[in-house]
């Protein structure tokens, strides 16, 4: 059996993204999963990342966040809150992330959970830069070998967040999260689970999503993960841009998913 985190980020604990949460749990149990959960709001979290975070700062006259970072982080010195969260991801084989979609993105508590916990040397200024290799990120860090999904209740209508609808696609909007934020630092990220219309969701159709979504939850660790090119596998040139001749006939974030034809990726 797995051990699961969910970092949970929503403000009240009756909402329709905290039933997700608790049938989450309920679920990875049931299977005999270990199931920790970082429910931000509950936890008074602090989003700001600011000097707080350094309780030996370096240079304590001016902040520079990033080399602040990478020295609490080496030295031990980070706050507590900090560490205990990095633990638990490195404890976790799979982090499940349930938020409502906020102004395109995710609640600002969340955002801060990241920038803050995912610091300088545990989620990005990882590995050797040299060649065509830019470090250990896009599919290589210190989170590889770990699962992550996205369970995102959202307001608007399903069109709206289509091809051609007005907000834009769902997964160009969550490219940020899902490519930017978990699988920079490694992890598979599996295809998103969202709800439209939440605030118009009625009660007897709950049974369906809840149906829905156990089995998604059921498959965490079966279903395959979105199909995103790995940094360092040889589809990048030292510039880190895309050769020529792959994602052709695709545009926009899309061309980095690994599309029907290509070469394989091989390690470096």
């Amino acid at each position: 059996m797995s051990n699961v985190l969910i970092v949970h980020a929503h403000p009240e604990a009756k909402s329709l993204t905290a039933a997700l949460k608790n049938l989450a749990v309920e679920t990875l149990t049931a299977q005999g999963h270990t199931v920790d959960v970082s429910d931000l709001y509950a936890m008074g979290w602090d989003a700001v990342a600011d000097r707080n975070d350094f309780t030996a700062p370096v240079n304590p006259d001016r902040l520079h966040y990033a080399a602040e970072s990478k020295h609490a982080f080496a030295s031990g010195t980070q706050t507590p809150d900090i560490t205990v969260e990095q633990q638990k991801l490195l404890w976790a084989d799979a982090v499940l992330l349930t938020f409502p979609m906020w102004w395109f993105g995710m609640p600002a508590i969340l955002k801060g959970w990241v920038e803050r916990v995912f610091a300088y040397g545990f989620a990005y200024g990882v590995g050797e830069h040299g060649g065509e290799r830019w470090g250990d990120r896009y599919g290589e860090g210190t989170l590889r070998g770990r699962r992550a999904m996205l369970t995102v209740t959202i307001g608007g209508r399903e069109p709206h967040y289509s091809a051609r609808g007005v907000n834009g696609r769902l997964d160009d909007l969550l490219w940020p999260i899902q490519h930017g934020i978990l699988f920079y630092p490694g992890m598979d990220v599996l295809p998103p689970f969202a709800i439209y219309q939440t605030d118009r969701l009625r009660e007897e159709e709950w049974p369906a999503v809840a149906a829905a979504y156990r089995q998604r939850i059921e498959r965490l660790f079966d279903d395959a993960p979105i199909p995103f090119r790995k940094q360092n596998a040889g589809h990048y040139n030292g510039q880190q841009v895309l050769k020529a001749g792959l994602g052709v006939g695709e545009g926009g974030t899309r061309i980095h998913l690994i599309q029907p034809g290509d070469p394989a990726e091989s390690s470096v």
